[in-house]
């Protein structure tokens, strides 16, 4: 029997959520089976990592580490090489930590896990991998084991791999069309893509019980970065007419949907199961863009290319990177989603960069110089909190970490557009990440506490061990909350710790994404606001 069922909500918000779980004038309760379990259960908002984004949040929820130690920082990594900077994107073969499912299958559990990102190319698990993050060409060939691909297809009359992974194509429409009816039914396409994750998830579950039972739903993200407007109580309009009607009609739709998902999942997993919910970070509303390598220009730590006109030039220019003189450069942006500062410093005589022994020094001036950024209207400052890496992201990878990592007021993304004015306000809100996402736990040996404060990232991946009745490995940066489960459940269930998590495999050559593929995944990101 399924002991412990984990749901991940991508960018799931209590802002949200608790809206939706109210009886609303002609709406009703939206989501009436996570009102059960907000009613039953135990909440906390859950801080995620220093930059709260996919990619590394996912990973420290997966890991019980932080970015310092699993080596995740961004959608796109990147090689400093002194005269150019290379990048490409991050896959499971960055994770330098152990992850859940691979702890929990050398202690003899069988696992199931749908939909997570860097989990392709899959580690060789006791129980299965299906991947999310990946283009549907490549779904079968990272389907663990390759058996499960096959059953699938045999099984659930509607699988449609290319329906279950991003279709790029679809996804891509929301850069060119403009209409209110076509933002609408973009919004729609991604309920099919939801259920079909919903209906191989409730079949693994069904047929392989797995001990850990985990899916993520990530329609909860790409819509709130879409139409934040129609969900945020704070700005949806009083008596939304017309496009505003379609829009928030739709998005209800989804949620209803999610719901119902939920509520099916949490019945086969049995009234003996533990059931947690998690998201890797919040969401809240941006207001304003921080063109930030335009402000570096400002305040001379960098320069622009010259373009001679030529086509790659035109191509560099337009590209999703930051566009820079190299030799000429000393800070600078590399990612809108990294919402950080690379400081160049040289690791030869001659080459570009600042010397080794003036890194110090020139980083507490650039500290000073970012907070120097202010309103001009309120004299209130734009960027509210520069982190240091050390400070910010120990572990063997601290210096894979941006130098600096920007907080801005609105939470926002910054961008690495040579644009002017440096600040500008956004025609309308949009949704932006917030570090305070959602940690439910519900079910079996759980309480009716209601919330119970503030959660770490990192405690997710304990907690979900602890609930499986294993030990805790002792390098894990998290802990089990005590208030997730009852003292009788706890006095029966000592909290055990364990030797550390084991090496992961090295990197080694396999099939790569195409260059069209690349763009295709990069265009995604555009569309959700990560890339330009």
């Amino acid at each position: 029997m399924t002991s412990t069922l984990f749901i991940g909500l991508d960018g799931c918000t209590f802002t949200v959520l608790d809206e939706l779980v109210k009886d609303l004038p002609g709406e009703g309760i939206t989501m009436p089976f996570m009102k059960k379990v907000l009613e039953g259960g135990v909440r906390a908002r859950l801080r995620s990592t220093p930059n709260p984004l996919t990619p590394p949040a996912w990973t420290s929820i997966m890991t019980g580490k932080g970015p310092g130690h699993h080596g995740v920082f961004d959608f796109i990594r990147a090689e400093d090489k002194g005269g150019e900077v290379f990048w490409t994107l991050y896959d499971a073969r960055d994770v330098d930590s152990e992850m859940i499912w691979s702890i929990a299958s050398r202690k003899k559990k069988t696992i199931a896990a749908l939909n997570f990102p860097l989990t392709a190319p899959p580690p060789d698990v006791n129980g299965c991998i299906v991947p999310g993050f990946i283009p549907a060409k490549h779904l079968r060939r990272n389907t663990h084991p390759r058996e499960l691909f096959e059953r699938l297809k045999q099984n659930l009359p509607d699988f449609n791999p290319k329906e279950l992974a991003w279709d790029f194509d679809n996804e891509k429409q929301a850069l060119e069309v403009l209409s209110p009816e076509d933002t609408a039914n973009w919004v729609r396409y991604h309920l099919p893509r939801e259920e079909q994750w919903f209906k191989v998830a409730e079949y693994v579950l069904e047929h392989d019980r797995p001990d850990l039972m985990a899916v993520m739903f990530d329609g909860t993200d790409k819509i709130q970065h879409q139409a934040w407007q129609y969900l945020d109580p704070a700005l949806l309009p009083k008596n939304p007419q017309g496009h505003d009607k379609a829009m928030r009609d739709v998005c209800l739709e989804y949620f209803r949907n999610l719901d119902r998902y939920i509520e099916r999942l949490v019945t086969l997993a049995g009234p003996e199961a533990q059931v947690f919910f998690a998201s890797d970070h919040g969401f809240t509303a941006s207001h304003e863009v921080l063109r930030i390598n335009s402000f570096l220009e400002e305040l001379g730590y960098l320069t622009w290319a010259e373009s001679d006109g030529s086509e790659q030039a035109l191509r560099r220019e337009a590209s999703d990177f930051a566009n820079l003189d190299w030799s000429k450069t000393t800070a600078y942006c590399r990612t809108p989603s990294s919402n950080g500062i690379h400081i160049r410093v040289s690791e030869n005589p001659g080459d570009p960069g600042i010397a080794p022994a003036e890194y110090e020094r020139f980083r507490d001036k650039l500290i000073e110089d970012l907070y120097s950024l202010k309103d001009p209207a309120t004299g209130e400052q734009i960027i509210t909190t520069v982190l240091k890496r050390e400070e910010w992201f120990p572990g063997p990878h601290m210096k894979q970490a941006c130098d600096l990592t920007l907080v801005l007021r609105d939470h926002g993304f910054v961008s690495i557009r040579n644009f002017k004015p440096s600040v500008v306000a956004r025609p309308h809100p949009a949704g932006t990440h917030h570090p305070d996402g959602i940690f439910l736990a519900f079910g079996a040996g759980v309480p009716a506490a209601g919330d119970v404060g503030l959660r770490k990232i990192v405690d997710v991946c304990p907690t979900l061990l602890h609930s499986l009745g294993l030990s805790i490995p002792s390098d894990l940066e998290g802990e089990v909350p005590t208030t997730f489960f009852t003292p009788e459940w706890f006095a029966e269930h000592p909290v055990k710790a364990g030797a550390k998590t084991r090496a992961t495999a090295k990197r080694e050559p396999t099939e790569e994404m195409d260059a069209n593929e690349r763009q295709q995944m990069i265009e995604q990101l555009q569309m959700l606001g990560y890339m330009e």
